[in-house]
């Protein structure tokens, strides 16, 4: 994974929340783009962001060579007017 490339995909508007997966196994979600920094050989991720103030838990350090592949995560969608009744 090329630092532009994912770079690209945290700017695009409006922003589409990622799944990264390691070739270790390790699978992170990015809710939001400014949970993750990249720099040209690894990519800092913000672990368990605290929903009402962006803090996050902890750090992981994870180097772009290991990121094999990135999703999107699926949004939920919603159909019709709002609810019935």
């Amino acid at each position: 994974m090329r630092a532009e490339e994912l770079t690209a995909l945290l700017r695009h508007r409006p922003f589409a929340p990622l799944r990264l997966h390691l070739t270790d196994g390790h699978i992170y979600e990015i809710n939001h783009p400014e949970q993750i920094i990249v720099g040209r050989g690894r990519v800092d991720i913000g672990i368990a962001p605290d929903p009402a103030t962006g803090v996050v838990d902890h750090v992981e350090h994870c180097s772009l060579l290991h990121i094999v592949q990135i999703e999107p995560i699926a949004q939920p969608t919603t159909t019709g007017n709002g609810p019935v009744g």
